[in-house]
Order: C-alpha cells, then sequence, then structure tokens
C-alpha cells in the first residue's frame, strides 16, 4: 500500500467546477475518485444532482456514485465505512485517491473522525423536539445553559437543530456534546491529506448555477423527476432534499410555470452556495483556497512524486492569485 502519499480533498460550492478539476487532476497523478456528495450517491437522479457523465467518467475510475437506492437511509458514518475502504484499496493500487463533493460533514468525518455518540431513542429525541417547540428557541437555549454550561459560545444561541442535539445528548447521556467530540479520533493525520477549496466570485457563481438549471432542464430533468414521482419514496427519506424534485413537482402540477420552476431552483442552489461557503468559512479554515482562473495553472505545475509526505513542504504554489 502506498502509505507515503496524500489524499487528495476537492471541495466547494455546488456548481464551481469540483468534478471537472477532480478529473484532470486524476489523470495528471493517477488518480481515482470518490464521491464526497450526500446526494450523488444515490441512484437514478444523475442529472439533478449533476453526477459525473460518462464521458467524465470514461478515463479515470469514480467510486460511490449512483451506489444507494432511493428508499434507502444513508448516514455520514456509513459513508465513513465505504471511502476509508475505498482509499485503502485505492493506495493498494499505488494510486492517488481523491475525494470531491460539497458535503462539508463528510470531510469533516473523514478528517477528524466521526462521534461515536450512542444512539438516542426516537421517542426521546422527540420529547426535546416537542419541549423546544413549546418553550421557543430563547427560553430553551437558556435551559440547555443550565444543563451544559459548556455550550455556551460554541454555536449561534438562535440555531434551533443544534440547540436541540446539544441538549438531547447531555440530557440523554449525562455528557456534553463537546466532550464527545473532544473524544474522537480520525484513521488519518491531518498531514495526510492535500485539502483544496474552490473559491469563486458570487457573481460568477450565480453565472454557473444559472447556467447549470437550465442545461438540467434541457437535459432531461423533467423525465427524471416524473419517473421519481412514480417509485412513490417516503417524505422522510433525505433523496427528497434533492434541489429540482420539489420545483419541478410544483411545475407538473400545474402550480408554477416552467420559468418559475427554473427561477426557484436557480434560488434555492444560490441558498444552497451560500450554506456551503459559511461551512468552508468557520470549518475550512486550513482549506488551500484555489480561483477557478488558477486550476490549469496548478495542475500543470502538480506532479505525483510532489505529493509524497516527506516532499510536499518543498511544493509552494499561490493558490489564491490571479
Amino acid at each position: 500500500m502506498d502509505k507515503q502519499s496524500k489524499i487528495v480533498l476537492i471541495s466547494g460550492p455546488t456548481a464551481s467546477g469540483k468534478s471537472n478539476f477532480a478529473v484532470k487532476i486524476a489523470k495528471k497523478i493517477q488518480g481515482e475518485i470518490i464521491n464526497a456528495d450526500s446526494m450523488q450517491v444515490y441512484k437514478n437522479l444523475k442529472i439533478l444532482t449533476a453526477r459525473p457523465n460518462k464521458i467524465e467518467q470514461k478515463d479515470i475510475k469514480h467510486h460511490l456514485y449512483g451506489v444507494i437506492d432511493l428508499n434507502k437511509k444513508f448516514s455520514t458514518g456509513q459513508w465513513l465505512e465505504l471511502a476509508i475502504k475505498k482509499i485503502k484499496n485505492i493506495k493498494k493500487k499505488k494510486k492517488i485517491p481523491i475525494l470531491v463533493g460539497g458535503t462539508g460533514l463528510y470531510f469533516q468525518s473523514l478528517i477528524n473522525g466521526l462521534v461515536k455518540i450512542p444512539e438516542i431513542p426516537l421517542k426521546f429525541r422527540n420529547k426535546v423536539r416537542l419541549m423546544s417547540k413549546r418553550e421557543g428557541q430563547k427560553k430553551f437555549y437558556k435551559k440547555l445553559l443550565k444543563l451544559d454550561p459548556k455550550v455556551k459560545d460554541k454555536f449561534d444561541p438562535n440555531d434551533t437543530q443544534r440547540s436541540i442535539r446539544a441538549y438531547e445528548i447531555k440530557s440523554y447521556t449525562d455528557i456534553s456534546m463537546y466532550d464527545w467530540l473532544a473524544r474522537t479520533e480520525s484513521e488519518f493525520k491531518n498531514n495526510d491529506f492535500l485539502k483544496l477549496y474552490i473559491e469563486t466570485k458570487r457573481e460568477k457563481l450565480i453565472e454557473r448555477i444559472n447556467l447549470r438549471t437550465l442545461n438540467m432542464i434541457n437535459g432531461g430533468a423533467i423525465n427524471e423527476v416524473k419517473k421519481f414521482l412514480k417509485l412513490k419514496i417516503r417524505k422522510d427519506q433525505s433523496v427528497n432534499k434533492v434541489i429540482g424534485i420539489a420545483e419541478l413537482t410544483q411545475y407538473l402540477n400545474h402550480e408554477v410555470t416552467l420559468d418559475e420552476a427554473k427561477e426557484l431552483i436557480s434560488i434555492k442552489t444560490r441558498q444552497y452556495a451560500k450554506r456551503q461557503a459559511t461551512w468552508a468559512r468557520t470549518r475550512m479554515t486550513s482549506w488551500k483556497k484555489i480561483k477557478p482562473t488558477r486550476i490549469d495553472d496548478f495542475v500543470k505545475r502538480l506532479n505525483k512524486s510532489l505529493l509524497k509526505l516527506d516532499q510536499w513542504a518543498q511544493l509552494q504554489l499561490d493558490c489564491s492569485n490571479g
């Protein structure tokens, strides 16, 4: 197994050109690509999830794309287990694993490990959710601080989801969520990774998002949604979060025009891109930022030998200029 080469991680907001970047790097350094996008793991929805097409996958081996049935739940822990196996198998072939996607939680679990919190019964979790709803966020957060003072200043007091999660963990396990986090360990060292984040200007990204939406509609997204609806997937399944399903369903039900559906898809995609950028700003501070205009130059100057752990320090690439 090639234990001396780095594992390449590529992230960035949706529509920033991650997949294309990954393919360029893979061709240059004999890499294989592993999916790190929580929606691209699902079968069937190739167009709406912008899964790499046959041309992009032709010369480079791609893993964990379209492998999960639409009616199955798929957790971060399940992804991590599969991704680690793929990384090890790729390294055995003396190739470079390249993980690409926009799901920050996947990358976080790979780099830092996954918190092994005991499973909390649904009945208990629903009880906490009901309390949160009854009390209102302001009062509920005060209750949380009394229960677990360690959460103070750790996240926005208005963040309902994280407040609920922190409350249920502390009340059920009698251990603070942040003590659980401190126990977390990864299979890898931080130095094992080359972490690259595509940083795109907002205006340019909006252009790319609008173009992607148009290409999806022209490429068969409506038929894809028609087929999806026939499967009668339960509403609580994660796959329903795929952007475009709800909007094109509205169009098919004659609730909005096609132009309105396109606009709704673009708006929701922009909102998603904004959330990804916020995650990156707060949780991906150590990642090398690279502008789209510098990608070709970066790939040109990169070679497999420079990905050796003991030689990486010699590589000085200015990713942020240009």
